[in-house]
């Protein structure tokens, strides 16, 4: 997700800037346009309803790919527009990003952590406090890469999942401000640069999305090309109309021959107009016609990021711009975007856990609503106070400092497997496992060989030969300790493999899954005592 806009609307609000070409001791930024937050309500609006209703909103994800689009927009035109008037600095880039996106992310990770304590089990907890962790550093997108692909089931049990699209940017807020200024000074066409990373990046992203689809959803190297197509706008944009503007008069005149409209005062109406609608078109398309089921980003990630390209280009007067996209609504949403796609996910997510299926309707309209309210609570208590105001310095380095605690924490808790002394670990722990009633015995060397396993967990609620078995990832484990107590079942063997690795032939979800899977059915197969089997995995 994208943060910086907001900060470009009310800093110019707060300064009384109105051009770009002001010089100050601080980075300039681009005149105020409410299209763009009408186009960030749209984003995220689309993804909120995607994660509540995926049923209905089907396509609704590739909201975060109009979000890279814009950021790459709004921060390559502070970036290119300072080195141009000598009068970039790092230091002041870099401390409102921090300013801009720390304090909500920031509220949203402790929240997370605290409201996890009270209900989420060892491992559950553990897993959260890796992806806290994670969301701090800004790897999210790393962590997840390893674990699980966007659309699994298992990854609805993640209440930072959301967080993949947040290191993304991030990552290009360190690498592309660094390429920029030294393509500056060693005097490099910078528009070259752009459409060169932008051309590689998508080339990667085309073969990945073949070969190794979870990589090509969270890798850097496959989603740089959606901000180089704003970072490409942001330059043309400064330099290049000159080199179209026949061409766009050419164009404009036979846009209003079809629409037999007279010839406006201002050249290029019709097209701006036309621009911006074809724009909309195709991010309409997209969330109808692109689902889970596709190899995406791939091919279809043009369709948001065209049209994103598309409206933003289209300028403030184009009729959609001015009309519809700068509307109060809209433009409100946009305003308080960032909190909203940071709130609503864990929301939506720890309900899903705690009720144990899929939540009603009703709940997760609840969730929207209740995220909405906090988004906006977020904007007006905590971002713009920290954000505006005096200590500036000081406000930097406390968030950095607090960031650091943070991420600290969540590995402790990771490191520390899901702080199992706490009150609802030993509650759960006692209520499925009585040590006077059941007891663990060695499971089979052959199966379970510390050198070489062929299971991450293995257990037998009997030391007689198993009768049934249950095999999978973690999903089987969760079930093993209550089937297993059950009196009339006396002889059961769990075997698995943590982290999403179905039990299946021919299915390689991640590296090493089909061998253990294998070695443990096979095992299973050549064993006749066992008379039952259970498959439990997700995905």
């Amino acid at each position: 997700m994208t943060a910086q806009f907001q900060e470009i609307t009310q800093s110019m609000a707060a300064a009384h800037v109105n051009n770009i070409s002001l010089h100050t001791k601080h980075l300039t930024h681009p005149k105020y346009r409410a299209d763009i937050d009408g186009l960030r309500a749209i984003a995220v609006l689309s993804v909120v309803g995607f994660h509540a209703f995926p049923s209905w909103i089907k396509g609704g994800f590739i909201g975060v790919d109009v979000f890279f689009v814009i950021s790459g927009f709004l921060i390559s035109t502070i970036i290119i527009g300072n080195l141009e008037q000598n009068s970039f600095s790092f230091v002041e880039f870099y401390r409102r990003r921090i300013k801009r996106i720390f304090p909500a992310l920031l509220l949203v990770l402790i929240a997370s952590f605290a409201f996890g304590w009270f209900v989420l089990l060892a491992d559950e907890y553990k897993h959260l406090g890796k992806h806290i962790a994670g969301g701090a550093g800004f790897i999210s997108n790393f962590l997840l890469w390893n674990e699980s692909g966007y659309f699994d089931n298992a990854a609805e049990t993640k209440p930072l999942l959301h967080l993949w699209s947040l290191g993304v940017e991030e990552q290009y807020y360190i690498i592309w401000p660094l390429f920029l200024w030294f393509a500056w000074k060693l005097r490099l066409n910078l528009l070259t640069i752009a459409i060169s990373v932008g051309l590689i990046s998508f080339a990667m992203n085309i073969d990945a999305v073949r070969t190794d689809a979870i990589a090509a959803f969270y890798s850097p190297q496959t989603r740089f090309w959606e901000l180089m197509v704003g970072s490409v706008l942001a330059y043309m944009t400064r330099h290049k109309q000159d080199i179209f503007h026949n061409f766009k008069q050419w164009l404009d005149t036979l846009m209003n021959q079809i629409t037999c409209a007279q010839a406006p005062k201002e050249n290029g109406r019709a097209l701006r107009n036309a621009q911006s609608v074809f724009g909309a078109a195709l991010i309409a398309i997209g969330i109808l016609l692109i689902t889970k089921e596709r190899q995406f980003p791939g091919w279809w990630a043009v369709f948001p990021t065209l049209g994103a390209l598309l409206i933003i280009s289209a300028g403030t007067q184009a009729w959609l711009n001015r009309v519809v996209l700068s509307n109060r609504v809209l433009v409100w949403f946009g305003l308080i975007s960032y909190p909203l796609y940071l709130w609503h996910w864990p929301l939506l997510s720890f309900a899903r856990i705690v009720g144990g299926k899929v939540p009603s309707s009703e709940t997760r309209l609840g969730a929207v609503l209740i995220s909405i309210a906090l988004a906006w609570l977020t904007h007006k208590l905590i971002e713009k106070p920290i954000r505006f105001g005096k200590y500036g310095k000081a406000k930097t380095l406390a968030l950095i400092a607090l960031m650091v605690v943070v991420c600290l924490v969540g590995y402790k808790c990771f490191a520390g497997n899901g702080f199992e002394f706490r009150p609802i670990n030993k509650a759960a722990f006692d209520l499925v496992y009585d040590t006077s009633k059941f007891k663990f015995f060695t499971c089979p060397s052959s199966l379970h060989d510390s050198n070489n396993p062929a299971t991450e967990f293995c257990a037998k609620s009997s030391n007689l030969p198993a009768t049934f078995a249950i095999i999978g990832d973690s999903f089987a484990n969760d079930k093993f300790y209550g089937i297993a107590s059950l009196d009339k079942y006396h002889s059961w063997l769990l075997a698995g493999k943590v982290g999403g690795c179905p039990p299946i032939y021919g299915i390689e979800v991640k590296e090493n899954c089909l061998k253990h899977s294998e070695k443990t059915i096979n095992w299973i197969a050549n064993n006749p005592e066992i008379k039952t089997v259970v498959l439990s995995f997700t995905g």
